[in-house]
């Protein structure tokens, strides 16, 4: 039952609208990324209609893959609100086409292989090249930054590429590991395979920036196709705590 206005919301409740936790709005405070509208006198946070646009827009380029930081530049340089969402509007209809393009293909291998057919591996692997993401990687941070990623992939061959991969999942594994034992986010054996997902990123991100780091932990829950890597949502949300729990100690590059 609502206890708040009709035109501003608690922060429990935007926890259950959003299903983002109120550890995230009180760090997104923190940073001065969404503070509340108001905090009343008991300490509660209250949230109005604007800044439930402001967190639509946060969740929205979180879960196109920005780090916190670049989300408040976003925010920040843009005042026309319209035309952002708009923006915002036409990347998830071509991350859609995206999607729709992969499931087409797994449909595609799974008929092959239930009845028999052809493999056709032009229609296997549609929607899986790497290279569709040039213009949405050029557009968000520059050719160089799209030619610099490109290069790094294809220089590392194939024996590198199922190097970096089986990293991944060694370091999936550990995460799983500790997950199961109950070990604390905060402990230092946490820690160490943190440090170890730090030092795995730095090849592929030469510069690994706090906001960066946080931002890839944060899309780990926001992004299913991400949280599948570590089990699920539950999985990725142990993740994500462990290296929030790392990021408020550890030494990144732009410190």
């Amino acid at each position: 039952m609502r206890t708040t206005s009709a035109t501003e919301w608690s922060l429990h409740e935007l926890t259950r609208l959003t299903g983002t936790t109120s550890r995230t709005l009180r760090h997104y405070d923190a940073i001065g990324l969404l503070p509340p509208s108001r905090t009343g006198a008991n300490g509660y946070r209250f949230y109005d209609a604007d800044a439930l646009v402001r967190l639509q827009r946060i969740l929205l380029l979180r879960d196109l893959g920005l780090g916190l930081a670049a989300i408040a530049d976003a925010l920040d340089g843009h005042t026309d609100e319209a035309a952002a969402l708009e923006r915002h509007l036409a990347e998830l209809v071509a991350e859609r086409g995206r999607l729709e393009r992969r499931i087409a293909a797994v449909r595609h291998t799974i008929a092959g292989r239930q009845e028999g057919g052809h493999l056709v591996p032009e229609e296997m692997f549609d929607g899986f090249d790497h290279t569709v993401h040039a213009e949405e990687v050029t557009a968000r941070w520059g050719r160089d930054a799209w030619e610099s990623s490109d290069r790094w992939w294809r220089d590392l061959g194939d024996e590198g590429r199922a190097g970096f991969q089986a990293e991944q999942r060694a370091i999936a594994d550990a995460f799983a590991d500790l997950a199961t034992r109950g070990v604390s986010p905060a402990d230092a054996e946490a820690a160490e395979v943190a440090a170890r997902h730090h030092a795995w990123l730095r090849p592929a991100a030469p510069r690994v920036s706090r906001g960066y780091f946080t931002g890839l932990a944060e899309m780990y829950v926001a992004d299913e196709r991400f949280a599948a890597a570590y089990g699920g949502t539950d999985g990725a949300a142990y993740v994500r705590d462990v290296l929030l729990a790392y990021a408020e100690h550890a030494a990144f590059d732009e410190d």
